[in-house]
């Protein structure tokens, strides 16, 4: 099992590093392009910016709580209450992203007005579906989490 919780750990590690680039090089730019299409409007490019680091923050968080959680199934403790929390940080994590990006979709709006073709707004409802099934999964996980907890706690009590 340690393989296989090693891979998933390298994968979490490797989900990190692409946002963390898209935060340094692309944010940055897709704000000043924000700020191109409504120089009226410059404020919209820090909003813009704002909203999108915002959503790393619960991420990451998430990320975390996920690398947690494959230690935890790393020592055994796959059905304890230790993985029910991080379970339910992850599901909160990720209505918290969807919701962000959520607020985020009038300025999605607004750039793909102006721009052809308007693939913003397709990736701005996918990020939020894609946040969706995360939290909808773990939802899940979480409910099994504690069924299984439910029935250990069981059988320890009629031993």
């Amino acid at each position: 099992m340690k393989r296989e919780t090693l891979f998933l750990k390298t994968a979490v590690i490797l989900m990190g590093i692409p946002v963390l680039v898209l935060c340094i090089f692309f944010v940055p730019a897709i704000s000043n392009f924000m700020g191109e299409l409504y120089p009226e409007a410059a404020y919209l490019r820090y909003l813009l910016m704002i909203g999108l680091y915002a959503t790393t923050i619960p991420y990451y968080i998430a990320l975390y709580q996920t690398f947690k959680l494959l230690g935890h199934i790393d020592r055994n403790k796959s059905f304890s209450e230790l993985s029910f929390e991080a379970l339910k940080n992850i599901k909160y994590c990720a209505i918290a992203v969807s919701i962000l990006h959520a607020l985020n979709l009038p300025l999605y709006y607004l750039m793909a007005w102006r721009v052809d073709p308007p693939i913003i707004m397709p990736v701005g409802y996918g990020l939020i579906f894609a946040a969706l099934v995360v939290a909808v999964f773990a939802a899940v996980l979480q409910k099994l989490v504690k069924h299984a907890i439910d029935i250990k706690s069981e059988n320890d009590l009629t031993v």
